[in-house]
Parts: C-alpha cells; sequence; structure tokens
C-alpha cells in the first residue's frame, strides 16, 4: 500500500511539473508582425514550435510557455526573405552561405540566366546532406542544357538534338525544379531561336513551372528582348519572370517606361507576366559581354583562332568599341570595373580606365577593346558594369509586379571584389527605398521579397507568416536596417538584421552569426 500511494504522488508531482514544462521552442514578444500579405503590420507576439510557426497572438504570450524569449520591442517581425535570383554556385565550398542569411534571406532561387547544375536531382542530393544554411530550390538552365547537347554552335538543333533537350528539361522537371532559365545573353543561348525556348518551355510547363527570362538584350535590344519573353510566355503557357530587369546603357536610360508599359498591357490580355529587380545601378556579368556573341561560335579556341585573321580580329575590335560606346560599357571604360580576375588580382575593384593608365595608355574606347581582347584571352573574368539610371531602378522596384532578386554570389570576404548585391540587396530595399526614400511603404517592400515571391514559386506553407507555416522569421529594426557594402569595400555585412529563423532555428541571434546549417533543399510541388 506504501508503494502504491507513492507511486500515485509521484504521478500527480510529475504531472503538476510536466504542466510547467513550456509549450513553445520559442516566444518573439512584443514585434510589429508584418505578415508578407501587404497587409498592415500590427502588434504580436509569436511563438515557434519545431521547424513550424505555432502562434501569432495579438495578446501577449506569457514568457513562461516559451523555452527562449526574444524581445523584439521596437522591432518587425516578417516572414524570411525569398530572393528570386541568386548565384548559389559557390554553396558546395560556401554552405553555410552567410552573406544572404544576414540579409535577412531564408529561401534562394539558384539556377538562373539559363545556368544550373544537370543533372539537378544528385546534385541537390548532395548539397542536402552537405547541410545548408538557407533553404533553396533551382531552376532548369536552357545554356547548361543546350551546350552538353549541342556545345558552343551557331545553328539550329537537329530534331534528335530537340528531343534530347527535352527529355533533360522534363528530367530537371520531375527532380524538383522549379521552372526553366535562359540566358539569351550568353553562349550559346544567344544561338537559340524563339522556337526553340518555346518548345523547351513547354516542357517545364507541362510540370507547372515558371519560365525565368535573362532577355536576348538589355541595352538597345531591351524593347525586342522584353517581346520575345512575352512571346515565349504566351506561346508556351508558362508564367514569365523578366529577371534583373533593367535598362542598360546611356541610350536606354528612360526605357523601363516602354517595358513595364508592356508587362501591363501582357498581363491585360491575359499573359502571366512578373518581374524582378536588384536595387543598385550597375550590373555584374563576364568581360566576355562586351565581345560579340559571334565571335565565340565554335567555343573559346574559335575566339583565338579568329584573332589571328587580321580581318576578323579588326571585326571583333570594333564590335567591342559598339558595346562600350553604347551598350555594356555606358560609353566610357571607366564605369567598368574589375570584380574577380585571376590572372591579375591587382585589378580587383579597380576600373578599366585604372587599367588602361597603368599601361601608359589613353582611357579611350579602342584602347579598352584592346585590353578586353587581352584580358578575355588570359581567361576573362567577372566585371562590374556602372550602366544603370537609379530613376528606372526606382520605376521598376515601384511596379506593382515587381520582386525582389539580389542576383548576388554567394560571397565570403576575400580577395575578391563583388557586387554589393551579395551582401546588401535586401536591407538595402527595407531601409534605403522603404524608409528613407519613401518610394513604397515597409509593408509593400516586405510584400515583394515574401508573399509575393512566394505566390510565384507556389510555396504554400512559406513567404507569409502564419500559425502552421514554415519557421522561416526574421526580426529587424526598421530604423537601423541597412546595407553597408560599397562597390570600393564590397565585404561588409548590412546592420539592423538582428534574427533570423531558418525552419525554426535560429541562424542570425542576436546579431550574432550562428552557422546553424538548419536549411533545406525545396522542390517545386513538394
Amino acid at each position: 500500500m506504501r508503494r502504491i500511494l507513492l507511486g500515485v504522488v509521484a504521478g500527480l508531482l510529475g504531472t503538476a511539473l510536466g504542466a510547467q514544462q513550456p509549450e513553445f521552442d520559442v516566444v518573439i514578444r512584443g514585434g510589429m508582425v508584418i505578415d508578407g500579405t501587404g497587409g498592415p503590420r500590427y502588434r504580436a507576439d509569436v511563438a515557434l514550435k519545431g521547424d513550424r510557426v505555432a502562434l501569432i497572438s495579438r495578446g501577449p504570450i506569457a514568457p513562461a510557455r516559451g523555452v527562449r524569449v526574444v524581445d523584439a520591442t521596437g522591432r518587425i517581425v516578417a516572414p524570411g526573405f525569398i530572393d528570386m535570383h541568386a548565384h548559389l554556385e559557390p554553396l558546395p565550398e560556401l554552405p553555410s552561405a552567410e552573406s544572404a542569411v544576414r540579409q535577412g534571406v531564408t529561401f534562394a532561387l539558384g539556377g538562373p540566366d539559363g545556368g544550373s547544375p544537370v543533372p539537378l536531382g544528385p546534385y541537390m542530393d548532395a548539397r542536402e546532406k552537405q547541410t545548408i544554411g538557407i533553404n533553396v530550390g533551382y531552376l532548369i538552365g536552357h545554356n547548361t542544357i543546350k551546350q552538353r547537347v549541342m556545345g558552343v554552335v551557331s545553328r539550329a538543333p537537329t530534331a534528335d538534338e530537340i528531343a534530347r533537350m527535352k527529355a533533360l528539361v522534363a528530367e530537371g522537371m520531375t527532380q524538383g525544379a522549379f521552372g526553366i532559365s535562359t540566358g539569351l545573353r550568353y553562349l550559346p543561348g544567344n544561338f537559340s531561336k524563339t522556337d526553340e525556348v518555346i518548345a523547351l518551355s513547354r516542357v517545364a510547363a507541362d510540370s507547372g513551372g515558371i519560365y525565368t527570362s535573362h532577355l536576348r538584350e538589355e541595352g538597345l535590344g531591351l524593347i525586342e528582348g522584353v517581346a520575345e519573353a512575352i512571346t515565349i510566355g504566351r506561346e508556351a503557357h508558362i508564367p514569365i519572370v523578366l529577371t534583373h530587369h533593367k535598362a542598360l546603357g546611356t541610350k536606354m536610360w528612360g526605357q523601363s517606361r516602354r517595358t513595364l508599359a508592356m508587362v501591363d498591357s501582357a498581363r491585360r490580355a491575359g499573359i502571366d507576366v512578373m518581374l524582378d529587380v536588384y536595387p543598385y545601378t550597375a550590373t555584374s556579368t563576364g568581360l566576355a559581354v562586351l565581345i560579340p556573341t559571334w565571335a565565340f561560335d565554335g567555343g573559346d579556341s574559335s575566339f583565338t583562332r579568329r584573332l589571328a585573321d587580321p580581318v576578323l580580329r579588326d571585326s571583333i575590335k570594333r564590335g567591342i568599341i559598339f558595346n562600350i560606346l553604347n551598350d555594356r560599357g555606358g560609353g566610357d571604360i571607366a564605369r567598368v570595373q574589375f570584380s574577380s580576375v585571376r590572372w591579375q588580382p591587382d585589378l580587383n575593384g579597380k576600373t578599366l580606365a585604372d587599367w588602361a593608365k597603368q599601361r601608359g595608355l589613353e582611357p579611350t574606347p579602342e584602347n579598352g577593346a584592346e585590353l578586353v581582347i587581352e584580358g578575355q584571352q588570359k581567361g576573362g573574368g567577372s566585371m562590374i558594369y556602372h550602366v544603370l539610371d537609379e530613376a528606372d531602378v526606382q520605376r521598376i522596384l515601384q511596379h506593382p509586379q515587381a520582386m525582389i532578386g539580389s542576383d548576388g554570389r554567394l560571397s565570403q570576404p576575400g580577395e575578391t571584389s563583388p557586387h554589393p548585391r551579395a551582401y546588401g540587396t535586401f536591407p538595402r530595399v527595407l531601409g534605403r527605398y522603404a524608409r528613407d526614400l519613401k518610394l513604397f511603404s515597409l509593408e509593400t517592400a516586405i510584400y515583394k521579397m515574401t508573399g509575393q515571391s512566394a505566390a510565384r514559386l507556389k510555396l504554400h506553407d512559406r513567404g507569409i507568416l502564419r500559425a502552421g507555416n514554415f519557421a522561416d522569421v526574421v526580426v529587424f529594426d526598421p530604423v537601423t536596417v541597412a546595407d553597408k557594402s560599397t562597390f570600393d569595400q564590397p565585404h561588409q555585412y548590412p546592420v539592423g538584421i538582428e534574427y533570423v529563423f531558418v525552419n525554426g532555428v535560429a541562424a542570425v541571434d542576436n546579431g550574432r552569426f550562428t552557422d546553424a546549417r538548419s536549411g533545406r533543399i525545396l522542390k517545386r510541388g513538394k
């Protein structure tokens, strides 16, 4: 009897103690919630349990109900940010993805501009086993597929080659790609006709994918490039994203009025077209973009052989001069900045004009063209082109169909000089454009980088702060949030991003990066 009584007492005591155990892992108290729907902010406490948002309460949640309590007084509590255009190629070497996490990014879409891992499935499996700092998903890249099947040649594909490319797109979609990306300004995509892209995009559309397009031209051929993308979307019956939308080169400044009007007109006609944009007045891509694409027909060795022919070399040089004057060069080689070149690292951060002066040359387009040829022969490199107009950037940012994509490459402090978008895109939208310039409300800014993007990707349980959704959450100070990275000193993390939870785990904890690596591979429809 004594043993029975002791057991009953112990059971009652255990029940009482159990009742006092916290029911939530984290309680975020006292903050203003901006939930990602575009609706007005409201004061609420947010509770996380496991990898989900367990409760959002407009009344206070008792601190005792959480294992941990975060004081968010004076802070904004928002869904984790979604990067619609991210260069995740360094992810195997930089699995922590710190440059993204510190911006508040909890999901990034990779495989843009026509380039992606192929086959996609095994690559994603390897990243999942590696453990990664953010959630990532991928598009299947048209350029990668085309090069695998055809190489770098300027000709129409045969029926067999089209069939093989279709099969690779279908394989990528089956393995979880969110859609197909093209880089029609780059090779070998630039050699493709519109009909080829439509045929491959139809395959992605059949699986519910989207079409993202680095346009064939973003400078003098911008209007035609937008028209082509809209045609592809209409004919393939696939939702479109005009990715990193811009009006490039001084002669095209202001043309975003026309391109955005084209988007509006297409949408009124029932064509599902959207866009993404980054908040900077400079682009970044390879040195080879200044060289006419025909010079590479057959690959890099063909480029070298053509240079040996004086007539062809002169044509190549004249093409480069044209691009410097009218397109990516912005009319001045001082606008062309080295970002990452291995063959002369001391150039990183300097301009093509600086290099000319090092050589004792006048910084003219003609001398710049000679240096471009030399640099490409040495292996090329990554460049920054200061060729966008702030008025266009703001106009595109304000468009109701514009989402946010960094176009940034995962980075860490080092010897290269990356575009500052790699470190500062999302805080820059929040700080400079929403708070300081009042281009739009903070609610609209967050919608553009969360709920709107999630809807485009059919991420039904992310992008909106809602009970039951995954616990991708950002807590930031609306007064201090700002990008710090600059073109002169790019390796600087932003300020004001105080907490970042990825699937319920703190990746940034009171401003400190934890390297928690709680990210996951996300697949379309899963």
